[in-house]
């Protein structure tokens, strides 16, 4: 996780999983349990032994991920572990510390807004963290076991475990509660992806023209984006062509359109979304020229 990294950027990586640890108890101590919403994880199991044994939610949840890090150091090695640890202690404090700050403190009424924004924080803040490159840790480290010796796929696992631990909850919850818990674990799933994909997200475009080259060529210099050129061939005519294809961003796309029409307003062009876009000029500095 850290490493390669300078000590800046290192501190910044701690202080955004730091930030992402306290979002995620906040989320859950501010609307999953004023409303008394089911939901996944070792949050899920958490919320159960309070439920039924009185258990302190941040305690059961140190212990429950002491437990899972040891399993992953075990199985998974050292550097599964490392990835993992800050995790492993920050959520249970940080749930500890807005348990008594929110004392008292009634953000909402309404199942239906607490689902939502319960959600919407607790996609959030497992995405940053994910994004870091560290593990979140809990109860997903048995389906990670399971995938390494058997050839069950780490999702179909997660998904199992957390369907179980939805159900355990449902025993004592409201149908209504059960039914808003399936609804916070499907929002906070898609904010997720949508976290770890922010950003990265781009446009790809293909132009299919005679003038090919004074395409590519007002495209480098106009947008100082770069263009692939791929041969192809087309279908009717059998004759040879040349296909500009250049990756933009969603903003430059609209400036794009406006320079391909301009020097051939006849074109044939395709834009399609993408979700990540690695290398130089995108993930990499452009090369000094």
């Amino acid at each position: 996780m850290f490493k390669g990294k300078t000590p800046l950027q290192a501190a910044w990586i701690l202080l955004i999983i730091v930030f992402g640890n306290f979002l995620y108890a906040a989320a859950v101590t501010a609307f999953v349990v004023p409303a008394g919403l089911v939901t996944g994880g070792t949050t899920g199991i958490a919320l159960a032994m309070d439920h039924m044994f009185g258990l302190s939610v941040s305690g059961f949840m140190l212990v429950t991920n002491v437990a899972m890090l040891l399993i992953g150091l075990i199985f998974l090695g050292k550097a599964f572990a490392a990835t993992t640890l800050a995790s492993t202690f920050l959520v249970p404090a940080f749930l500890e510390v807005c348990d008594r700050a929110f004392a008292g403190v009634e953000f909402s009424t309404d199942p239906f807004l607490c689902t939502v924004f319960g959600g919407l924080g607790i996609g959030i803040a497992l995405g940053i963290v994910i994004r870091t490159g560290s593990s979140t840790g809990g109860m997903d480290i048995p389906p990670l076991v399971l995938a390494k010796y058997t050839r069950v796929p780490v999702s179909v696992g997660m998904y199992v475990l957390d369907v179980l631990i939805l159900f355990v909850q449902a025993t004592y919850s409201p149908l209504e509660n059960f039914l808003y818990g399936v609804v916070l674990v499907i929002i906070y799933t898609v904010t997720i992806d949508k976290v770890l994909m922010f950003g990265t997200s781009r446009i790809e475009v293909k132009v299919i023209s005679e003038h090919t080259q004074e395409i590519a060529a007002a495209i480098l210099h106009e947008l100082d984006r770069g263009v692939t050129l791929l041969q192809a061939e087309g279908g009717y005519r059998r004759e040879e062509k040349q296909v500009v294809l250049s990756i933009v961003s969603n903003r430059e796309l609209s400036r794009l359109e406006k320079i391909v029409h301009r020097v051939d307003p006849e074109c044939f062009m395709i834009v399609s979304h993408v979700s990540e876009v690695r290398g130089r000029g995108f993930s990499l500095d452009k090369r000094p020229e």
